[in-house]
């Protein structure tokens, strides 16, 4: 029996890294059975049928389980956020780090294409999200900066990227390795088989146990499924306030003796944080009333 993770399925194949190569295997009938998926990131056990060929038999435990993309074991996500060109989208990338903490994600945040702007449009990006608890990285693949600290996060770690169209993704990818050679909807490297779509997770491999998921799922604007009163905990600069609050459950927007709204008046917390906190906090009691 060998043990690997798969890096592609597709047409009821599975494509299964082992030892640095990759096996096309079928899946055992009683997981079809049990209706039991096999997703990209999945560690599996895996019987030789043949010359690089198998059949699962065992998904061993997952760590965590991400549905766009579909995908297991992602342990970090790196949001990219373009300092212009275009200009910055700061509730998205709000969006995208609540994404993150619910799905028990390490989130690494890269201001991109620092060039573009001078270096206190910058400073002034990256305290926001430092002074909130996140690690942030400024990048630009033009200036070469940046790169090699992006390259060092990423070791060790089963990672997705997300971020908005024409952030620099890709460009940031081919600059962290250039073998990958990534283009819009096209991949001239790749671990597996087959033409690179959109609609299916693919893993991608930097060196051995560093893989990037290839996929632009994680970058759609849904607001993960949670109970509104625990929405404050995925801001990382409210954990320290939110016990303080007078009441249990308080939803830090109209009640007394919030030690959130105190820390936002004394300018411990980012005011344009805030706001998102709420339009997100509007849209899951809207989304609970519904139901």
């Amino acid at each position: 029996m060998q043990q690997g993770t798969v890096i592609r399925a597709y047409s009821g194949f599975y494509y299964v890294e082992i030892d640095k190569e990759v096996w096309e295997c079928r899946l055992r009938g009683k997981f079809r059975l049990l209706k039991q998926t096999v997703l990209p990131g999945d560690r599996v056990k895996v019987r030789e049928g043949g010359e690089k060929t198998g059949v699962i038999e065992e998904i061993l435990p997952r760590s965590t389980v991400l549905d766009r993309p579909q995908v297991a074991n992602v342990d970090q996500v790196v949001i990219v956020l373009a300092c212009a060109d275009p200009d910055p989208q700061t509730d998205l990338l709000d969006r995208l780090l609540v994404q993150a903490e619910a799905a028990g994600l390490l989130p690494i945040i890269c201001f991109n294409k620092t060039d573009l702007v001078d270096k206190a449009v910058v400073d002034s990006l990256i305290r926001i999200y430092i002074d909130a608890g996140y690690k942030v990285l400024p990048t630009s693949t033009k200036a070469e900066a940046g790169i090699a600290e992006l390259r060092n996060c990423l070791k060790g770690h089963l990672t997705v990227f997300a971020g908005p169209s024409g952030a620099g993704k890709s460009s940031l990818l081919n600059a962290v390795y250039p073998g990958f050679g990534l283009k819009t909807g096209q991949v001239s490297r790749k671990i597996g088989r087959g033409r690179h779509t959109t609609r299916y997770a693919e893993l991608l491999e930097l060196e051995p146990e560093s893989l990037v998921v290839d996929s632009p799922g994680f970058s759609s604007l849904y607001m993960p499924e949670m109970d509104s009163k625990n929405l404050g905990e995925m801001f990382p600069e409210f954990l320290p306030y939110i016990e303080h609050c007078r009441f249990n459950g308080c939803l830090h927007r109209a009640e007394p003796d919030c030690a959130v709204k105190e820390a936002l008046h004394q300018g411990k917390i980012s005011p344009e944080r805030y706001q998102h906190y709420l339009i997100f906090l509007e849209e899951l009691d809207s989304r609970e009333k519904r139901y």
